[in-house]
């Protein structure tokens, strides 16, 4: 399947590298929200400053984040931003399993949370237009790649509308989460 996003695609050392809760937040936060420096991040990564600085130093050294050009400040101030506006990692093993446990710890029950604090307050058109749905299908696994690669390729103007910079009347961000989860042998 094709990355027609840019994502960066972890490898098991990357995954290792960013099985840490601060890291993941720091990463997370660069790619919502843009540059910022160690000392901005710090308090929303639950971090001091210098333990986020270090952070921030090992992910660059693996190539999730990089410097950005200054956004303002003294001059002095060092300021980041993600390499990538997502990450993908595919397989099992180890650095996966941990990796995910992580994202598990950091995002909390991301519906859940929704759902009590977001969907309440969305106009009735956004409320209809939100869904979610558990489909079962019956697939080789060649098909179940296509499938996925159709979904990405569906998606990709959308994802990729955010690099324009250009206003898109009534747009707003939505987070769309999937799980491809093949069921056990029979």
């Amino acid at each position: 399947m094709g990355n027609l996003y840019d994502d960066i695609e972890l490898d098991a050392v990357g995954m290792r590298v960013l099985a840490h809760p601060v890291r993941l937040a720091i990463l997370t936060r660069l790619q919502r929200r843009g540059a910022a420096t160690a000392t901005m991040l710090a308090p929303e990564v639950g971090a001091t400053p210098s333990v986020t600085s270090w952070h921030l130093r090992h992910l660059a050294k693996h190539g999730l984040v990089r410097d950005a050009e200054q956004a303002g400040g003294s001059g002095r101030e060092r300021w980041w931003e993600a390499a990538g506006r997502g990450f993908r990692f595919t397989g099992g093993g180890e650095a996966a399993r941990a990796l995910t446990q992580v994202m598990k710890e950091v995002e909390g029950d991301v519906v859940a949370r929704w759902r009590a604090e977001v969907e309440p307050t969305l106009e009735q058109e956004w409320q209809e237009a939100a869904g979610r749905s558990n489909t079962r299908v019956l697939v080789t696994a060649d098909e179940l790649a296509d499938l996925e690669a159709a979904i990405e390729q569906l998606l990709a103007p959308y994802v990729l509308r955010k690099d324009t910079q250009v206003p898109v009347p009534g747009a707003r961000g939505v987070r769309i989460l999937r799980h491809t989860m093949p069921e056990a042998t029979p």
